[in-house]
């Protein structure tokens, strides 16, 4: 199963990946899409390590996102600006059972 959030007031930095981090924030959506905002505010309430830190860890989700083949752009949001991102089908059963080894996406 994917990692459980940390308990509140944790405010150690988390062990998993960026790309665990944001794939379990993806997961955890009804709809399995959010938008990058949504995905940093997921991180932040879930891991208060983040809250209060430089933003440069920001830099490294847009990084895996963009550069990592296991997630795609899922639509443009309602208003126009930015896109959706989602988990790449290739990837998805081995993201939600929790493993998140980086692996090219079997197109």
């Amino acid at each position: 199963p994917p990692p459980a959030p940390p308990e509140p007031g944790d405010r150690d930095k988390p062990s998993q990946s960026y790309i665990a981090l944001i794939s379990t924030a993806i997961l955890s959506s009804p709809e399995k899409k959010l938008l990058l905002s949504d995905i940093y505010q997921w991180i932040m309430d879930n891991y208060p390590y983040f809250k209060n830190k430089e933003k440069s860890w920001r830099n490294s989700a847009r990084h895996n996102l963009s550069l990592n083949e296991c997630f795609v752009k899922a639509g443009r949001s309602d208003n126009g600006k930015g896109h959706f991102w989602a988990i790449h089908p290739a990837n998805l059963e081995d993201f939600a059972k929790g493993d998140y080894h980086r692996r090219r996406a079997r197109r």
